[in-house]
């Protein structure tokens, strides 16, 4: 294994993250986070909001949000 470098750590860092990356890559970017805190810590921010995101994603409105935006939609097209 070889330190990678912040260049192509942070270039490859969304495909690190999501194990898109050969498994060599995989390990020169792990031993690159280990060793540089500027990168380890972009990592972090990037891991954070992709979990964040996937957790909003999964949420739904109450039905009754639901309802109220649906009776909206359909008196302004009604209006025209």
């Amino acid at each position: 294994m070889t330190d990678c470098g912040c260049d192509k750590a942070r270039r490859d860092l969304e495909e690190y993250l999501r194990h898109e990356v050969c498994k060599t890559e995989q390990s020169d970017i792990a031993e690159h986070l280990e060793n540089c805190a500027g990168c380890r810590d972009e990592a972090l921010v990037a891991r954070t909001l992709t979990e964040v995101l996937a957790r909003a994603c999964k949420e739904s409105a109450p039905e009754e949000l639901r309802d109220q935006v649906l009776a909206k939609l359909r008196a302004v097209q009604a209006a025209h």
